[in-house]
């Protein structure tokens, strides 16, 4: 017999259940009828909490995407810019490595081929980078920040791919501290461009 739980408490435990199996199964070949079962209810339970797949699927990604770029925001709020590099790549290879199934749901479990749930790992993105484009502190006009900010989230979700598959074998502190350095160093030698509508530079 189930035990009664407080609702929260169950939808808790549900999300938990359904974020490692469709990190692991991607969101169609996933049922809830699975969900359920690695849940240990039945699924009319599952469905008292959720009215379809794809709610659960969807809330799921809005639960991990808000997570992620709240850790992040909480990790470079203080600091100076070097320590707030180091810090935000530190937050989010710390939640990669916490739980990489939560990384899976949001870059590996074929959320960008549907176009409403891949709208939301886009806005988590372009939050990310508004944010880091923030901190940028370098004389350069605002378009040029924007594209520093997204090659720095490219970085951080690129090399986390590869560390979540093994391809990558360091630890989360090398990872960090790897990443922020070619981060900074990069950062400390951009330049302000001359505007393609400017012309030639007299000699």
């Amino acid at each position: 017999m189930q035990s009664r739980l407080p609702a929260s408490v169950r939808r808790h435990q549900l999300l938990d259940a359904a974020l490692e199996a469709f990190a692991s199964h991607g969101f169609h070949a996933t049922s809830m009828n699975a969900v359920a079962e690695a849940a240990g209810v039945t699924k009319p339970v599952l469905y008292q909490h959720f009215g379809s797949k794809r709610s659960l699927y969807q809330e799921l990604l809005d639960d991990v995407a808000t997570t992620l770029r709240s850790r992040i925001e909480a990790a470079t709020a203080t600091g100076g810019p070097r320590q707030q590099v180091e810090a935000g790549f530190r937050a989010y290879f710390d939640f990669v490595g916490e739980r990489r199934s939560r990384f899976t749901l949001l870059f590996g479990s074929g959320a960008r081929r549907d176009a409403e749930f891949a709208g939301t790992v886009s806005r988590l993105e372009a939050s990310v980078a508004e944010w880091v484009a923030s901190l940028i502190d370098v004389d350069i006009d605002d378009a040029h920040r924007r594209t520093l900010a997204y090659g720095i989230v490219g970085l951080a979700e690129a090399t986390s791919r590869q560390w979540v598959t093994g391809a990558l074998d360091v630890t989360p502190e090398e990872l960090t501290a790897q990443a922020a350095d070619l981060a900074w160093r990069g950062l400390r030698g951009v330049e302000r461009l001359p505007s393609a509508s400017s012309g030639p530079q007299p000699s």
